[in-house]
C-alpha cells in the first residue's frame, strides 16, 4: 500500500477575472474549488493509474469536511486524524489576464496529543508499503518532523519518497529515501550555485546521492526531467507539446507518476516516463490530470539513457 501524509491540506480557491485593483470591489468571471495539497494532489494521480492508496494527514472544520468528501467522492481512501479545533486552511489563487496572485491560509494548530495518533497510523506500516512525505510543514510543528517521522519507520523498512525544499530535502537524507525531487532551481538553491548545463546539474544530483538520496528525479520544466536511478543508470526525459494551463501540482504529479510507473514495472525508465507524463497532464489541465489525458501524452515522452 501506498501513502501519502499532507499536514496541512487545503481547499484551493481558484478565480480568474480580467484584472485584481486594490482598495476596489472585484467581481470574479470564473470559481473553482479543489481538495488541495501536495500529498493530497499525489494521491489523486495515483487513483488516476489505479494504485490503491490511503491519504493521510489532518483536517478540522467545515473546509475539512470538504476536503475529505472531495477525496472520496472520487474513490480515494482516507484515514486523516480530525482535529476539533480550528480550520483546514483556504488558499485562494486569483487568476488574470496578467498576473497570478496567492493567498495562502494558516492552518489549524495540531496537538501533541493528535501527533501521536499519526505515529500510530505509521506503526502499521511494512516493507511492503511506501510512504510519500510531501510539501512544507506546518509552523506549529518541528522543522525536523520528517526526520522523527523518518526515524520512525526506518526498522521497518519502509520506501519513503520526500517532495521538499532546502533543508527540509536535506536533512532527510541521512535516512535514505526511496525516491526525491527537487526542481534545478531547488538544488541551485540548496547548493548555492549556479546551475548553467546538464552537467551542472548531474554533478549535484549525484551529490545528492552522496548524501543517501536512493534515486533523485530533478524536474527541469519546460526542459523535461534527469533521473539519476539507485542503480547507476541516468535518464533524461523530454516534455510533450501543450498549452499551460497550470503549474500547481504538476510536480506532484510526477512524483505519483513515478511510483505508479514503478510499483507497475519495477523499471525506472518506464517509472520516469509514466512520471513525465503526468507531470505534463497535469500542466495541461485546469485541475490535477486524468486518466485519459495522461495516456494520452505517454507516447509522446522520449526518454534517453545518457
Amino acid at each position: 500500500m501506498i501513502y501519502t501524509v499532507t499536514l496541512n491540506p487545503s481547499i484551493d480557491y481558484v478565480v480568474n477575472m480580467e484584472q485584481l485593483v486594490e482598495g476596489m470591489v472585484n467581481r470574479v468571471s470564473t470559481e473553482h474549488f479543489y481538495a488541495g495539497g501536495k500529498g493530497i494532489n499525489v494521491s489523486q494521480i495515483l487513483n488516476q493509474h489505479g494504485i490503491s492508496n490511503r491519504a493521510l494527514g489532518f483536517i478540522s472544520g467545515f473546509t475539512g469536511n470538504f476536503i475529505e468528501g472531495s477525496l472520496k467522492e472520487k474513490g480515494i481512501d482516507t484515514d486523516f486524524i480530525r482535529l476539533s479545533e480550528g480550520y483546514s486552511r483556504i488558499n485562494m489563487k486569483i487568476k488574470t489576464t496578467t498576473d497570478e496572485t496567492e493567498i495562502n491560509g494558516m492552518g489549524p494548530h495540531i496537538p501533541k496529543t493528535e501527533i501521536d495518533k499519526l505515529y500510530r497510523q505509521l506503526d502499521l506500516l511494512t516493507a511492503d508499503d511506501t510512504l510519500v512525505l510531501a510539501g512544507s510543514i506546518p509552523a506549529t510543528l518541528p522543522d525536523d518532523f520528517y526526520e522523527k517521522v523518518m526515524e520512525h519507520v526506518r526498522d521497518r523498512g519502509v520506501k519513503v519518497v520526500v517532495d521538499a525544499t532546502k533543508n527540509l530535502l536535506l536533512n532527510v537524507l541521512t535516512y535514505r529515501p526511496f525516491l526525491i525531487k527537487p526542481n534545478h532551481h531547488e538544488i541551485a538553491e540548496m547548493f548555492g550555485v549556479t546551475i548553467s548545463t546538464t552537467e551542472d546539474l548531474l554533478q549535484y544530483g549525484n551529490r545528492l546521492k552522496d548524501m543517501g538520496a536512493r534515486n533523485v528525479l530533478i524536474s527541469m520544466g519546460g526542459d523535461g526531467a534527469i533521473l539519476l536511478a539507485e542503480n547507476g543508470e541516468v535518464y533524461r526525459s523530454n516534455v510533450p507539446k501543450g498549452v499551460v494551463k497550470n503549474s500547481v501540482g504538476a510536480g506532484d504529479s510526477m512524483v505519483a507518476g513515478f511510483i505508479a510507473g514503478y510499483e507497475k514495472t519495477q523499471c525506472y525508465e518506464q517509472a520516469l516516463r509514466l512520471g513525465a507524463a503526468s507531470g505534463s497532464a497535469t500542466a495541461f489541465s485546469s485541475d490535477v490530470a486524468t486518466a485519459e489525458g495522461i495516456l494520452a501524452l505517454v507516447k509522446e515522452i522520449v526518454v534517453q539513457k545518457l
